[in-house]
């Protein structure tokens, strides 16, 4: 079995950062926001269930899933999103396990936003969180969506709370710094993983 660490982190934590330092190292990285976009590539199974289901207005002109439009279609429906989550949950959580399989680094990582709210942990030797301040999430992510305020607040609170998630965590990484500090971490974490696996194999 590969070994796997699961890295989550609240919205604006700069999980994409955290990650990009691991694959500097070598590490393969599986982005559950990556796969979720895969599944419904054009021609995917899922995308054509979506359009039978929601209509051909959900897709753009290329055939692609209009992401905005499902989001708006499902936000304010709980049975269409309850459609959608049966539809693409599974078909996520196979990618995934797939991808984890076919990594050829000494561990992998599994990124993902809400790792712990889809018990995707169970997949993994050990959960890294990466961590920020609840207000440094709300500002950074402003900055970097130009999203309205109370849009990053409702995505805050649709998440586990930052006590919560770290309650939970195996590692936590601190990304209140320099980019220097972040890898600094990332090179120490690097160690104890590779020395955790050495030590699991003896």
């Amino acid at each position: 079995m590969t070994y796997v660490v699961g890295v989550t982190g609240g919205i604006g934590s700069g999980k994409s950062a955290a990650t990009a330092e691991f694959e500097k190292l070598g590490i393969t990285i599986v982005d559950a926001d990556v796969v979720a976009r895969q599944v419904v590539m054009p021609g995917s199974p899922c995308l054509r269930a979506i359009a039978e289901h929601f209509g051909a207005e959900l897709l753009t002109e290329k055939g692609e899933l209009d992401r905005k439009a499902l989001r708006q279609r499902v936000f304010s429906n709980s049975e269409d999103k309850e459609w959608l989550n049966h539809l693409l949950h599974p078909a996520i959580r196979e990618e995934i396990l797939t991808q984890l399989k076919l990594a050829q680094s000494p561990y992998v990582i599994l990124s993902a936003p809400l790792l712990l709210e889809n018990k995707l942990e169970k997949y993994c030797h050990r959960v890294l969180v990466v961590d920020v301040p609840e207000t440094k999430q709300l500002q950074r992510t402003i900055q970097r969506d130009n999203s309205p305020k109370e849009e990053v607040e409702a995505i805050m609170k649709a998440q586990l709370s930052r006590a919560e998630r770290l309650q939970k965590a195996d590692d936590i990484l601190n990304n209140n710094g320099t980019i220097e500090s972040l890898q600094q971490q990332v090179n120490q974490l690097h160690q104890r993983y590779l020395a955790a696996i050495i030590a699991q194999e003896k």
